[in-house]
């Protein structure tokens, strides 16, 4: 694609970029095949390739964000597909962050947008507020459908019917290893400890079990990707800085052979740090930090998990985008089930997003509402015993829509391995799996 940016804006580093993904682009429209908005919607403009050309005519002329504009950007997911499908390369993830945070800084949106991503910037990053925010969501949950925003709705709609007590795992602290073969940080995150605190504790007993001393470090906390998905790039910065800073400090401390992350939308974006802080003070710590961020699968693929049998057993692998597409991680959460002795299934559309993309539930909520009810579909035609994703978001998306279990792949190999049984297993409203306990 042929770009016509002046000299003087290529002297900023975010359109340089911008410029040279702009550049890698051919027209080819592989990503439509991929992409859910598109197939959903029908829209050019709601394609990879259609918000390109948007993109592009944006930047390259200095325009004010017009509503047609941030209309089309606000419905992508981020979802990453379009970049595994692409045959040419094209790093759409740092051109759509760069679109968004010029929209941010550029576009004045309507109140009730502002209002919304607002209270999502300060309460989500945040596990306290969040709990806070969950129990009046629950109170108010029977009077949803009074809501007269979808968005009000999706928001009281999201709940769930049990907020979990604080988990004292996540607080700042070292769990030895069992034979230490490795020290490992683990991010603890946010919204998840508000959410789930079941995958942190069995990650830490899962890792320790098989060698890896486990730190909670000491001012980590939201890895930055709720708020930097919204264009807000002052709030994620300051919030990824405190990570970077507190990840070095243990790195130059007793050192860190992975900092490891369960959540893998956070680990798209902590992986990305370098790319982020390239141009702050911060850049080489923030590169360091990026260089050994793990998923959990990865760190687990590295150490020696013992086989297990459990070949009756029936697990839906969900792959979230943000792991397949995002980290290129494929195989490794089912090559972990599968040595476990689960049976692990896929659905026919594996390549799809549930629409969950971190607040696009909440703030495009027609959209995903669609895309929850064709994978939740495809899921349940496997007629599995346990629905199995690496990520919360893509849980809470998914599980609000089944009766089927689901829980985190970290979960499943816990159990396998000695474990307590997932308590989602045998949780009130779901369909109870014929399993025998592992020990």
């Amino acid at each position: 694609m042929q770009t016509t940016f002046t000299p003087e804006q290529l002297t900023d580093p975010a359109i340089q970029r911008s410029n040279e993904i702009l550049r890698s682009c051919v027209h080819c429209g592989f990503c439509t095949a991929t992409c859910p908005t598109y197939q959903v919607l029908g829209d050019e403009l709601d394609s990879p390739r259609g918000r390109i050309y948007l993109i592009k005519d944006m930047l390259e002329n200095e325009r004010k964000p017009d509503e047609k504009t941030v209309k089309h950007i606000d419905r992508c997911l981020s979802c990453l597909a379009c970049m595994t499908t692409c045959p040419s390369g094209v790093h759409y993830m740092h051109l759509v962050d760069h679109a968004r945070a010029y929209i941010e800084k550029n576009y004045d949106r309507p109140f009730s947008d502002r209002a919304l991503r607002w209270i999502l910037a300060r309460i989500l990053p945040y596990p306290m507020r969040f709990r806070v925010a969950l129990l009046g969501a629950k109170i108010g949950r029977p009077f949803a459908r009074l809501m007269p925003d979808a968005r009000l709705r999706a928001m009281l709609e999201m709940a769930p019917k049990t907020i979990p007590p604080v988990s004292r795992n996540d607080d700042p602290q070292t769990f030895p290893a069992k034979d230490k073969k490795m020290r490992v940080a683990l991010m603890t995150g946010c919204a998840q400890k508000a959410l789930n605190t079941d995958i942190n504790d069995a990650t830490i007993r899962l890792l320790t079990r098989l060698g890896a001393e486990v730190v909670v470090a000491e001012g980590a906390g939201c890895c930055g990707a709720l708020t930097h998905h919204m264009g807000k790039e002052d709030e994620s910065h300051a919030t990824a800085a405190k990570n970077i800073k507190a990840w070095a400090k243990e790195m130059d401390g007793e050192g860190l052979d992975a900092i490891v992350i369960n959540t893998s939308g956070c680990g798209t974006t902590v992986k990305d740090y370098g790319h982020m802080f390239r141009n702050d003070g911060l850049a080489e710590d923030a590169a360091r930090v990026s260089g050994i961020a793990m998923d959990v699968s990865e760190i687990l693929m590295k150490l020696d998990m013992p086989e297990g049998d459990q070949k009756d057993t029936k697990v839906a692998y969900h792959a979230a985008c943000s792991l397949q597409h995002g980290q290129q991680i494929k195989t490794f959460p089912k090559d972990l089930l599968k040595k476990a002795g689960f049976t692990v299934l896929e659905p026919a559309d594996s390549h799809l997003c549930c629409g969950s993309a971190g607040t696009y539930n909440l703030m495009q909520p027609e959209i995903s509402k669609q895309l929850k009810t064709r994978k939740v579909q495809t899921l349940e035609a496997l007629t599995p015993d346990i629905i199995s994703a690496g990520n919360i978001g893509c849980m809470m998306q998914i599980g609000g829509g089944t009766d089927v279990p689901i829980v985190h792949t970290v979960e499943l190999l816990d159990w396998a391995t000695g474990g307590p049984q997932p308590p989602a297993l045998t949780a009130p409203g779901k369909r109870e799996p014929q399993i025998p306990i592992l020990r």
